[in-house]
């Protein structure tokens, strides 16, 4: 699926000398659905009042910022890979495949990119450098981080229509105790990632008996 990105790309912002991109991920411990990442370049003058790690925003605080982040001239981008290509490469590899997608629907190659966590990404033509706990301490990665938790929440609460049993609009698709109770219910359903405890389970004794 390619990337997802801002139309406005008139007012990208020089910081610290140099074009710099914010990537976060949202999404890598659910039990379903896709992995979602952002990429977030701040334009000149953005007023980052309000811009915090995603964890520690209400639902509402989030929308809001989400709101002001894509409504700016700030670039953006997202990217989101799906419960198959998940199984098929592991959660970390689709984790990368997604945060290439955010960046590369920017418009605009960044001078340097920060990630969050402790691995750069695969595949990048330009500088990076990874940070342990960057939602926190970097305010563009923080940014990323509200865009990634946005777009793939809105993404599960449309799954939660299309599966109702499960409830994914509550829990995101997290292994919460009401999702393992339904889960155990009702079985996986299309979008369950078939490589994760305890939906390998569900699998494993199909194909054992």
């Amino acid at each position: 699926m390619p990337g997802i990105a801002h139309a406005d790309k008139s007012l990208p912002c020089s910081f610290r000398g140099q074009l710099i991109c914010g990537v976060d991920e949202a999404g890598r411990g659910p039990l379903a659905g896709p992995v979602v990442a952002a990429a977030v370049i701040f334009c000149e003058g953005f007023d980052t009042e309000g811009i915090r790690d995603s964890k520690c925003l209400s639902p509402a605080q989030r929308q809001r910022q989400m709101e002001r982040l894509m409504t700016s001239s700030c670039l953006w981008g997202i990217g989101v890979v799906g419960h198959k290509i998940i199984d098929r490469i592991n959660i970390l590899q689709a984790s990368f495949l997604a945060m290439r997608q955010a960046i590369g629907a920017l418009g605009i190659e960044p001078e340097f990119v920060l990630v969050d966590g402790c691995h750069q990404v695969p595949g990048l033509s330009m500088k990076q450098q990874a940070i342990i706990g960057g939602d926190k301490l970097e305010l563009c990665i923080a940014a990323a981080s509200i865009l990634a938790k946005t777009h793939r929440d809105q993404l599960m609460i449309e799954y939660s229509e299309q599966f109702p049993e499960y409830g994914f609009g509550k829990h995101k698709g997290y292994a919460t105790p009401e999702h393992l109770t339904r889960l155990f219910e009702h079985g996986p359903c299309l979008i369950h990632r078939k490589s994760f405890h305890p939906v390998s389970e569900y699998y494993h004794k199909a194909e054992t008996h």
